[in-house]
């Protein structure tokens, strides 16, 4: 989409296009930018250049800028866009396998999401007031659907009972090793041996 068309959409003044068009354009380019931004903030970290950005994602800067007008902006919005995916995650997967295998599948999502997500840590853990109110999302977004996740399981009689949410958030994470290190799957590796602990012992 030209510098133009993207004004247009979001000023709503474009006349070829119905609004849905338009709205789904927008949101197409806005997922597009967060998306290129997690893998360059991986790569190169969050001060890589904008050009990296806007070019992995096949928009302008202007564009970038309407949307994010400030590097924190975009930081916290690819954040927030990471912990949707993986709180999204859960139903699909949900539907597809039986609860245990469920709950297992999602832990090695969160462990990519931990993984990716050292990308983003010096910034996260600044001290910027930009950043405060992302904890409490994370909370927000992932705590009930692991909690949905493992009750799910336990009603099943596939996993044991005596797990909360917060403990198995932990062991995730104590777990799971940056992108970089992990060249040799261990994260899934040790996952795997949590969840069949897990099912050690269930009703």
């Amino acid at each position: 989409m030209s510098e133009d068309t993207a004004r247009e959409a979001e000023d709503g003044t474009a006349t070829d296009l119905p609004p849905k068009r338009v709205r789904a354009d927008v949101r197409r380019n806005t997922d597009a930018l967060l998306t290129a931004a997690a893998e360059v903030f991986l790569v190169e970290g969050v001060d890589a250049p904008v050009r990296r950005i806007t070019a992995k994602a096949g928009v302008g800067a202007g564009t970038l800028y309407r949307h994010f007008p400030q590097r924190s902006d975009l930081i916290a919005a690819v954040f927030r866009h990471e912990v949707d995916a993986c709180a999204d995650a859960a139903p699909v997967l949900a539907a597809r396998h039986a609860p245990a295998d469920a709950l297992a599948e999602w832990l090695q999502r969160f462990a990519l999401f931990l993984a990716t997500k050292r990308g983003l840590s010096a910034a996260l853990h600044s001290g910027d007031t930009a950043y405060d109110s992302l904890p409490s999302y994370f909370d927000q977004r992932l705590m009930p659907v692991l909690t949905t996740l493992i009750g799910t399981a336990v009603e099943a009689g596939e996993i044991r009972s005596d797990i909360s949410s917060d403990d198995l958030l932990t062991a995730t994470r104590n777990l799971t090793l940056s992108a970089e290190e992990d060249d040799s799957g261990h994260t899934r590796r040790m996952i795997s041996l949590l969840v069949d602990g897990l099912r050690y012992g269930a009703a």
